[in-house]
């Protein structure tokens, strides 16, 4: 799968989508406020605008990374926490100035992506279950068929740094909620 350098910015949601519902608007800052379904529609106007451009075919969806996909990227290939001092890596509530901050403006892991820590809670597509990953598939798990959460990863400018830990899951957020914290990346199948 391929994954987003960065975190959606403003600008790109606005080209694509035609508003901007951040509450901290800058063009290059992480868009927020959104719904798990905003970001999915995000994701369905992103591949019709790309295939008509024929800049992907038809069949290379753009989409919300799963929790795995998600975490695997995080990783970067490492075991710990971060890879690297979650000061030099993550916009969390104890640098932030509570407040998102523009896209890449942190040190990227160690395969080149931004923000993975901090900035925005990131939406997933897979439905939360707390002990999902007891039971699941060890390769490429999908997360559960059904649920009344969505998962949410990586932290936030409002929250603590421990919370922007590769391995800490959110998954207290029905898919209808917004915050000033939530945004997204997209993937997309090879």
């Amino acid at each position: 799968f391929f994954i987003a350098k960065y975190e959606v910015p403003q600008n790109l949601w606005q080209s694509v989508m035609g508003k901007n519902p951040s509450r901290w608007k800058g063009p290059r800052n992480s868009v927020e406020m959104l719904t798990h379904a905003e970001a999915q529609e995000f994701c369905r106007k992103a591949t019709e605008l790309l295939v008509a451009a024929k800049l992907i075919e038809a069949d290379q969806v753009v989409r919300l990374p799963t929790e795995a996909e998600w975490e695997y990227a995080c990783r970067a290939g490492t075991t710990g926490d971060y890879d690297g001092d979650p000061g030099e890596l993550a916009w969390h509530g104890g640098n932030s100035g509570y407040e998102t901050h523009p896209v890449g403006a942190k040190r990227p892991n160690a395969w080149g992506l931004f923000d993975l820590h901090g900035n925005v809670w990131e939406w997933c597509h897979d439905w939360y279950a707390e002990d999902y990953y007891v039971s699941s598939p060890g390769t490429n798990p999908t997360g559960p068929s059904t649920g009344q959460y969505r998962v949410l990863r990586g932290g936030a400018w409002s929250t603590f740094a421990d919370t922007c830990r590769t391995v800490y899951r959110l998954g207290n957020s029905l898919p209808g909620s917004t915050s000033y914290a939530y945004g997204f990346r997209v993937a997309r199948s090879q």
